[in-house]
């Protein structure tokens, strides 16, 4: 082959030597960083500035009256007041019985106060357990029918219902009542019943008022030892009570006056607990 078609190599490339980096890089790439870790208890409820008015006639009654309150998860909050004073309002908007007027209402991390009525019923059903003092139970329904009636809106089917049933009947001390009706029960079974009925579906909130109501000091000592416990194995619980010696076994004692929270202390700071080990009651 002639020296004129011989095929040319190419010229290998010299690389330079790499260079020592000096410093930092001027603009070096963006990293993704993860969000710090939350610390301590999620605010499970959140009011603020809420009001409700209630209208009678030309009147206009502020039973809540720009009320602000926080409660975190698996708290224990008593809250105390005369009557009048705006606790039993509370209770009903915090279990979305009841809408503010305005304000907002903030419950695990979701705003229901423009929730409509069919939504607030769903919420009612899976986040909140109620314990009401005159115990509410069917009258002729045993104490199994009763405890998984808050299932049956929420369309369990029938296997589930008995099972959750029995379960929550277990965990308050009465795996040997599931047959008994009210009229068979005590105060304190009674109350019991209501306890486990609330527990049913595991919600994030017990709202509880007079629980001891109706009780006998020694059925009421039981019954509130069994809240201790719930709220020892996680439970969130929000109790109204007028009794001091009841209101000591929260974490925290809220007190209201004409629709606003005048007070709200660790209990060790509350006066109610003073008056229980002795002080004088302010």
């Amino acid at each position: 082959m002639s020296a004129r078609w011989r095929r040319k190599r190419p010229k290998r490339r010299v690389r330079p030597p790499p260079q020592k980096r000096v410093g930092k890089r001027a603009n070096p790439p963006s990293r993704s960083r993860r969000p710090p870790l939350p610390t301590g208890p999620k605010t499970i409820i959140r009011l603020h500035t809420v009001k409700r008015i209630y209208k009678v006639g030309t009147e206009r009654i502020h039973a809540l009256d720009g009320l602000d309150l926080e409660v975190r998860e698996n708290e224990y909050v008593a809250v105390m007041g005369q009557s009048g004073s705006g606790k039993s309002t509370l209770m009903n908007l915090i279990g979305c019985l009841d809408c503010a007027t305005s304000g907002t209402y903030e419950l695990d991390g979701q705003d229901v106060t423009t929730m409509s009525p069919a939504a607030l019923a769903q919420v009612r059903n899976q986040k909140i357990g109620f314990v009401f003092q005159s115990f509410e139970l069917l009258p002729r329904a045993d104490a199994l029918h009763n405890v998984e009636l808050p299932l049956i809106y929420s369309r369990h089917p029938v296997w589930s219902r008995r099972k959750l049933a029995v379960e929550a009947l277990t965990r308050v001390g009465l795996a040997e009542r599931v047959d008994h009706r009210p009229n068979q029960l005590s105060g304190g079974e009674k109350q019991r019943v209501a306890v486990a009925r609330a527990l049913i579906n595991h919600p994030s909130i017990l709202l509880a008022d007079e629980p001891t109501g109706n009780l006998d000091s020694k059925t009421s000592r039981e019954i509130l030892a069994l809240f201790d416990r719930l709220h020892d194995e996680g439970q969130t619980i929000i109790m109204v009570t007028h009794e001091s010696d009841v209101a000591c076994h929260a974490q925290r004692i809220v007190r209201m006056l004409d629709g606003k929270v005048v007070s709200d202390l660790p209990t060790e700071q509350d006066t109610a607990y003073a008056y229980r080990n002795g002080g004088q009651r302010l």
